[in-house]
């Protein structure tokens, strides 16, 4: 098996396990829509379930169409990636991080999608009456990996690629 598949697998199955195993807890400790406060005014756990894409998009939209809908993105999303991945050289070992982020981010996430029509949010961050919508392992993992390949393509080659 090709180093980056070998790095792409660890990073991927390590944010679905952590991703699942974080909402599994959340489901078994807290009761949906209630809050536990971690850092008075600015940090709590939450258990929601977000039937909308990122910042709530489409959440009002009918089931029947909304979780096919996201079904699909997410399908695309893992094919993207994979494809994405095929073409690096096993010297590309950040951009490989980077895509598998976003890979196991898709995956963590489809898996609520599939089981509940919504994903499990938790990670609430918020200062007097602003609130960042309440997010996941999954999404943080997506959104490091689209910042990782952005500064990539906008700054430059992966530095582990020029050793």
């Amino acid at each position: 098996m090709a180093r980056r598949y070998r790095l792409a697998l660890v990073v991927s199955a390590a944010v679905v396990v952590l991703d699942l195993a974080t909402k599994a807890l959340v489901e078994a400790r807290i009761p949906l829509h209630h809050a536990v406060p971690v850092v008075d005014g600015l940090f709590s756990l939450v258990h929601v379930r977000n039937t909308g894409a990122a910042f709530s998009l489409l959440a009002e939209a009918p089931a029947a169409l909304r979780v096919p809908l996201f079904v699909a993105i997410a399908v695309a999303a893992v094919a993207a990636v994979l494809a994405l991945l095929r073409k690096l050289d096993d010297r590309q070992r950040l951009l490989t991080a980077a895509l598998a982020l976003v890979l196991g981010g898709a995956i963590g996430n489809l898996v609520d999608r599939l089981r509940y029509g919504a994903v499990v949010d938790f990670l609430l961050v918020y200062w007097r009456d602003w609130h960042w919508p309440a997010f996941n392992v999954a999404d943080s993992a997506i959104s490091v990996g689209v910042v990782v390949l952005l500064w990539t393509m906008t700054f430059g080659r992966d530095p582990a690629a020029r050793a």
